[in-house]
């Protein structure tokens, strides 16, 4: 269990580190005219809000940790999503939706090919006809890990309730397992308390990733190197691929 996301003292700062973005606008382009949505690995649920907040009547999110749904369900369109507490590798709800997202780089708590498949088999299993899939994973050729140490991640803000805190990273890369783990970290100034969790998250190529959505019964119609729409090349940061599932 990660404390990043399980612990209420570090789920605090989730939503102070991670705002609205490109991945959130473009996703709330592409469920336009789309009338079921499935947002797996869904965290505090920014994104699932504002899909909702849109108009749509129909938003499923899905996450393993209690503690970031209890966030994501007192927001402002809390009430208009169903939240269910499940792990993406093994749920099963037994539907079908027109576009399943999982941003925020979720796809990363994947460590292992088993668990890819596990994750990829989730989509295939909840995907309409005609139904749409995107997530995102960071591209190992990169080597981004290399950027979570101290002196390039500190960073000091305004938590709007806990006054100024200051955050940074430290990491540790396995490459037999092509496994980054990394610390995160807050010292609250006003108490000098700290808080740390430890995760782990794993790197896949974008030919291996090919392979695991293949096998998945799944397929890839547009390769993105980022959210903003770029097509995708050997040395992008991410790696996005969007898909329905594969013609027989």
């Amino acid at each position: 269990m990660d404390r990043l996301y399980h612990d209420q003292d570090l789920v605090q700062f989730y939503d102070h580190d991670n705002v609205w973005g490109t991945d959130d606008e473009f996703c709330l382009s592409l469920a336009k005219g789309r009338d079921r949505v499935l947002d797996l690995g869904c965290g505090t649920g920014r994104l699932a809000t504002g899909i909702a907040l849109a108009g749509h009547k129909d938003v499923t999110g899905v996450d393993p940790a209690r503690s970031m749904l209890d966030v994501a369900a007192v927001k402002a369109g809390g009430d208009l999503v169903r939240w269910i507490e499940a792990d993406a590798r093994t749920v099963r709800l037994g539907e079908r939706f027109d576009l399943i997202v999982m941003t925020g780089h979720a796809f990363q708590c994947f460590l292992t090919d088993e668990e890819r498949a596990a994750g990829l088999a989730t989509i295939a299993a909840h995907l309409a006809k005609g139904g749409i899939f995107i997530f995102d994973s960071r591209n190992p050729v990169t080597r981004e890990w290399e950027e979570w140490v101290p002196e390039q991640s500190q960073e000091t803000r305004e938590h709007p309730r806990l006054g100024r805190v200051t955050g940074w990273n430290n990491v540790t890369w396995d490459e037999a397992r092509q496994v980054a783990a990394y610390d995160t970290f807050y010292r609250i100034e006003k108490d000098g308390r700290i808080v740390h969790a430890r995760s782990e998250i794993g790197f896949v190529t974008q030919e291996r990733l090919l392979a695991l959505i293949e096998a998945a019964g799944l397929s890839v119609s547009r390769w993105m190197g980022d959210w903003s729409g770029g097509n995708f090349g050997p040395t992008s940061r991410e790696i996005i691929p969007m898909g329905g599932a594969r013609r027989v």
